[in-house]
């Protein structure tokens, strides 16, 4: 499913304007990410949680020259899905 597919069902589904519900989706994913660029964790009771995780530094080679490479730590997005989320799935 892609955005515009995601839009479709979701307009169909709140019985909104595809304009609307891709309003609401595009302020959901700035409201997570506004969130997730504080370090802060987003928690949706039953579908999961969104959070930033460090990434340990780590060697590397380039693919190019076959030498090794230091790769530094960073932050990273992760989604952990919740119990009824992956119940749903099953």
């Amino acid at each position: 499913m892609n955005k515009k597919d995601l839009v479709d069902a979701f307009a169909k589904k709140a019985n909104v304007t595809k304009k609307d519900a891709e309003s609401y989706i595009d302020t959901f994913v700035d409201v997570v990410s506004e969130a997730l660029s504080k370090g802060e964790e987003v928690k949706l009771v039953g579908f999961g949680t969104f959070k930033v995780q460090k990434r340990a530094a780590r060697k590397g080679v380039n693919p190019q020259t076959g030498k090794a490479i230091k790769i530094p730590e960073k932050m990273v997005p992760k989604f952990v899905p919740g119990k009824e989320l992956k119940d749903i799935v099953k």
